[in-house]
């Protein structure tokens, strides 16, 4: 093996998460401990911050340094890589998709030719469907400032906007970040209101703050669904509907689960649905999809519109 050769191996060791001692090293590499020793050192020659811890548990690990080294992936990671920059483009996060494809332009570059035809293979039999964009964006460098407060547990002071445009202060310690649909919401611990909250990340007004350490909660991740379901109730749509579903209220909710709206048993055969959508169009074709057989108590509007799409769909079938 080429000094290269072995250097690109070291270095793709040292890119797992975890420490590696000079004999395990020298092991796998089967070289000296000597020769593991200058090898590192060659390594952080080129810009690369391997750190040394002495005593029985101790090693070598690559940690985070002042600026971007080169990386090395294995085959699948590159692949993986190259298809998540691809689907990117048609994300909800402002400036990404200009982003993802100049990285997508350099990893394309200096993947290997067949490494390129699997990608191109997999694309060629894949589609994202684009989403309508709903106007609400998020600045991708206000998600990475909310991911570091939360991952290294410290509170945060920000200005809100609610629904009402209603602008308060807010401090709270943040626990997780979700994407639902075309929006990312922040779950934190509200201190002043001493609760769990969610917060959708583009009504966080510029210049949020951090603040002191704090010892995080604990919270499940089912108990994250829920608190961001509840956080988008129908009311938090352009448009609100009651509908009738003729199944149980326990079918429909194990079908959909909470982000479809509130459920409420009417019988034991039926139950009243609220919930809500954007606009009238896509709420009159997706009520198709309920799987069973309904009636739409309000509003007049989606009523009307299911009539049109009534008659369009008897024409077709003539």
């Amino acid at each position: 093996m080429t000094t290269s050769a072995r250097l690109l191996r070291l270095l793709s060791l040292l890119q797992t998460p975890r420490d590696w001692t000079g004999s395990e090293l020298a092991a796998r590499l089967e070289v000296s401990a000597r020769t593991i020793r200058n090898d590192i050192d060659r390594l952080r020659g080129l810009g690369y911050p391997v750190h040394a811890t002495r005593g029985s548990v101790g090693g070598y690990r690559l940690e985070a340094g002042t600026s971007m080294p080169p990386l090395l992936l294995e085959d699948d990671e590159a692949v993986a890589v190259a298809l998540g920059l691809r689907t990117a483009t048609n994300g909800a996060v402002t400036g990404l998709e200009e982003t993802s494809l100049r990285a997508l332009a350099k990893l394309e570059q200096v993947l290997p030719p067949r490494l390129r035809r699997q990608v191109s293979t997999l694309e060629g039999v894949t589609q994202s469907v684009p989403r309508r964009r709903s106007g609400q964006s998020v600045d991708p460098a206000v998600l990475t400032e909310l991911a570091r407060l939360a991952r290294t547990h410290f509170t945060l002071r920000f200005d809100y906007s609610d629904r009402r445009q209603e602008t308060s202060q807010r401090r709270a310690e943040p626990h997780r970040i979700v994407n639902a649909g075309a929006r990312w919401y922040l779950v934190a611990w509200d201190l002043d209101r001493a609760d769990w909250r969610t917060f959708r990340v583009d009504r966080i007004q510029p210049g949020m703050s951090a603040g002191a350490r704090f010892t995080p909660r604990e919270l499940t991740d089912a108990e994250v669904e829920a608190l961001v379901s509840r956080g988008i109730p129908p009311e938090a749509r352009r448009h609100q509907a009651r509908v009738t579903v003729r199944v149980p209220a326990a079918q429909l909710a194990e079908r959909f689960g909470p982000w479809i709206g509130r459920i409420e048993p009417l019988d034991e055969d039926s139950c009243v649905l609220t919930t809500g959508a954007d606009r009238i169009e896509d709420f009159a074709a997706w009520l198709a999809f309920l799987g069973a057989d309904f009636q739409v108590n309000e509003p007049p509007e989606l009523v009307a519109q299911l009539r049109v799409l009534a008659h369009r769909y008897a024409r077709a079938t003539t």
